[in-house]
């Protein structure tokens, strides 16, 4: 039998009454009850994952932090007819894909280029606003030459 220490009175002996899946499959949420004092907890399992290493432009090399994407996705998406939960869905895609990766050092190139796919199918004014701050267009040039290769691509598919 395995074991879980109470919170409330320390003892190690505790039964599962409730078991579910939460975090779309990623977690498993368990109700125990201490067989001590009668009190029940929750506890989370979840698989152990190696740390994924973000390398920086710089270089220097830093945790991936999922926040930075969904607060850009956020930002990129501000004003617009996106809901949190269409982002959150793509930042889970993306930190998921980045996971399952043999690699488990990736480059913000790599991650930002990944989010400007994912923006680009889900909203062209947030993909641009998002691409012209991760691409630092310098002029309205740059900007103008990324807009002509958004509209060139919108008409492909309508010619074919």
């Amino acid at each position: 039998m395995k074991r879980m220490n109470c919170p409330f009175c320390g003892q190690f002996d505790s039964k599962v009454i409730d078991s579910r899946p939460t975090d779309e499959g990623q977690a498993i949420r368990r109700r125990r009850e201490c067989n001590a004092c009668q009190k029940r907890f929750t506890t989370y399992e979840k698989v152990e994952e190696i740390p994924l290493i973000v390398i920086k432009k710089s270089g220097n090399r830093e945790p991936f932090n999922r926040n930075k994407i969904l607060n850009g996705m956020i930002r990129a998406c501000e004003k617009r007819p996106v809901p949190l939960k269409e982002i959150e869905t793509l930042v889970n895609q993306i930190e998921k894909h980045l996971q399952n990766e043999m690699e488990k050092e990736v480059a913000t190139d790599q991650i930002g280029e990944m989010v400007m796919d994912a923006l680009k199918k889900l909203d062209e004014v947030a993909y641009v606003r998002f691409a012209s701050v991760y691409r630092e267009f310098k002029d309205l040039n740059t900007f103008m030459d990324e807009l002509t290769k958004i509209l060139h691509e919108k008409k492909r598919p309508a010619n074919r």
